[in-house]
């Protein structure tokens, strides 16, 4: 099973599912397609957007789970 971790970046999250975009995007995180943003560890994000990193992470690697058991 995928486990993703605060130090991942947003660009190397995206390879792993691009299913997680609706999440990032609740999560206030839209400027997806700048390429700083894509450099930035998902703690660094969750930091500058005000969002609890470690519920973050649970809710990306809930959804990463299902997948993984949908077969997505």
């Amino acid at each position: 099973m995928t486990q993703i971790s605060k130090d991942i970046t947003i660009g190397e999250l995206l390879q792993v599912n691009t299913g997680v975009i609706p999440i990032l995007m609740a999560a206030g995180m839209h400027c997806l397609g700048c390429p700083s943003s894509r450099g930035e560890t998902v703690e660094e994000a969750c930091m500058v957007h005000g969002v609890d990193a470690d519920a973050f992470l649970a809710q990306v690697n809930r959804f990463l789970e299902a997948s993984e058991e949908a077969g997505i």
